[in-house]
């Protein structure tokens, strides 16, 4: 009954909050729990999908005081290394190493598939294996899960590309997994079906957001 307050709060907060430009990242911050001072510490990783969505407070809700989930999403990056926006070149990457979790969930390869980054994603593997990497060297061994992330439903006016999402990054992000190996979690096929929850074609609405945590969580449990 506490849980489904708890739910029910945080999704009241959400559609009330979301106008006023505050960010899902804040309102996480506000409503998560105080954790236990054992709690496994859960970095949730990855682009605007992560950082601007609510599914990192969602999935809070739902794994309870046990555990501490802390968003390091931040818009617009990308795996590639050559973009202007590499995820592994922000703060917010140093921050979610300096965090030394226990378990670390990666949701990024969307914003690759943006037609001019196309060209650079010859070295995605290797950049995603780089990332990987760093978060491997932590003196907690992190359980690290790779998230194929949502289907795009939108090209968003030629800005992104549904097809090579589809067709080029999610088998890609399948040989990371495969080449590093480590566990997926398969939100592209579980929001396959649900274009309705994604306004814009690519991000999530709240209850978007609440179908990848509840995917996420039934991997993790």
């Amino acid at each position: 009954m506490k849980k489904e307050k708890l739910r029910l709060l945080a999704a009241a907060l959400a559609i009330l909050l979301a106008t006023s430009g505050i960010t899902a990242y804040f309102i996480f911050e506000v409503l998560n729990k105080e954790p236990s001072p054992d709690a496994i510490r859960v970095a949730c990783v990855g682009d605007s999908l992560t950082q601007s969505t609510f599914y990192p407070l969602e999935l809070s809700t739902h794994l309870g005081s046990s555990y501490m989930v802390r968003n390091f999403g931040v818009g617009s990056t990308t795996v590639s290394l050559d973009s202007e926006t590499p995820y592994m070149n922000t703060s917010t990457f140093e921050n979610a190493l300096e965090f030394e979790p226990d378990t670390v969930i990666i949701m990024l390869g969307t914003n690759d598939a943006q037609p001019s980054l196309h060209q650079y994603n010859v070295s995605f593997v290797d950049d995603y294996v780089t990332l990987i990497s760093e978060f491997q060297k932590l003196s907690t061994n992190p359980e690290i899960w790779i998230v194929l992330p949502p289907p795009i439903f939108s090209d968003q006016g030629g800005k992104i590309s549904p097809e090579y999402f589809v067709n080029t990054l999610i088998p890609l992000i399948e040989q990371v997994a495969s080449q590093t190996n480590l566990p997926t979690i398969d939100v592209f096929s579980a929001l396959a079906d649900h274009s309705d929850y994604f306004p814009d074609g690519v991000h999530p609405n709240y209850v978007g957001a609440e179908l990848i945590a509840d995917e996420i969580y039934k991997t993790l449990k």
